[in-house]
């Protein structure tokens, strides 16, 4: 194992970063900004095969499947993470987006020896999930060959689910397992092996494409604007009522009135206001458009 890491990319030291040690504060920080710098570019070319596994995500959502990330360390967190944001910002259930990571939710905080290196760990957290042919099982893994993740990849597709691969290295072991992989090679880290730098940061960004996209398909999205967003907080009632008040550009008084008269969800206030309907109206257009404002408005129109 030791001889195969060394090959990796995300494994080599990188010459850019040298000497690092003997810089002071603000150089050391020009030399981590200068590295991060590159990630973007790097995953610009991928964006055709990021594109490809959104639409098995918005295919597996419009079949009430469901997208699971599964990681170890860093990649399970950043899965986590992902995964935690999705029903406040987009109203999801929290089964719509899980993360799961080897180890369990202790793992998250707090390292759990040895949980990374069984196949049998991650095999079996497929079969407790029961992940099946609507699901889509994203494995997330900087070095692509982390026995947990491979396991659980492996199982995900002797299930049905369709299975994604997200490394940064080229040829892992993790092609063998997936149906479309995603390699984000960004280069040496800034520290060697330190992989929650250059590669979670792209682990990161990709994560944000796959769910912001999927979620823009299956009308979670009116222009570019979080029509779904659960207002569960003070903060989070102002921003519906924002957005309300910008997708419709009614007066105050008009907004306050659609968003009591919705209880509080978003895209219906909206559609009332914007198809000059009642709330039974509203919900019913929405109903029949699978949740699109625009396509909403635009059947009331018809009408």
């Amino acid at each position: 194992m030791n001889n195969l890491l060394s090959g990796l990319t995300t494994e080599q030291i990188n010459e850019s970063t040298r000497n690092i040690d003997q810089l002071d504060t603000e150089q050391i920080m020009r030399r981590i900004h200068a590295e991060d710098k590159l990630i973007a570019e790097a995953i610009e070319p991928l964006v055709p095969v990021i594109a490809q596994a959104a639409d098995c995500i918005v295919e597996a959502f419009r079949n009430e499947g469901r997208l699971f990330y599964v990681g170890a360390g860093t990649s399970g967190r950043l899965g986590i993470l992902d995964a935690s944001e999705c029903p406040p910002t987009f109203g999801t259930p929290p089964s719509m987006v899980q993360g799961i990571i080897a180890g369990g939710f202790q793992a998250v905080k707090d390292p759990v020896e040895g949980a990374e290196d069984s196949d049998t760990l991650g095999s079996s957290d497929m079969d407790a999930h029961e992940v099946g042919p609507n699901d889509v099982v994203v494995g997330i893994a900087a070095s692509g060959r982390t026995p947990y993740v491979l396991g659980a990849m492996k199982r995900a597709r002797e299930r049905g689910a369709k299975v994604v691969g997200l490394t940064n290295n080229y040829n892992t072991p993790m092609i063998a397992e997936a149906d479309l992989m995603i390699e984000a090679v960004v280069g040496p880290e800034v520290i060697l092996g330190s992989t929650r730098m250059k590669a979670g940061t792209a682990q990161k960004l990709i994560l944000n494409m796959l769910t912001t996209a999927s979620m823009i398909r299956i009308g979670k999205v009116y222009d570019n604007l979080m029509v779904d967003l659960n207002p569960s907080n003070e903060k989070l009632v102002y921003r519906a009522k924002r957005i309300i008040r910008l997708a419709t550009q009614a007066s105050e008084e008009a907004v306050n009135k659609a968003y009591e008269a919705s209880n509080g969800h978003v895209k219906t206030a909206i559609v009332m206001i914007l198809a000059n309907v009642n709330y039974e109206e509203a919900a019913r257009l929405l109903d029949t458009s699978e949740g699109f404002v625009r396509q909403a408005v635009a059947l009331a129109q018809e009408d």
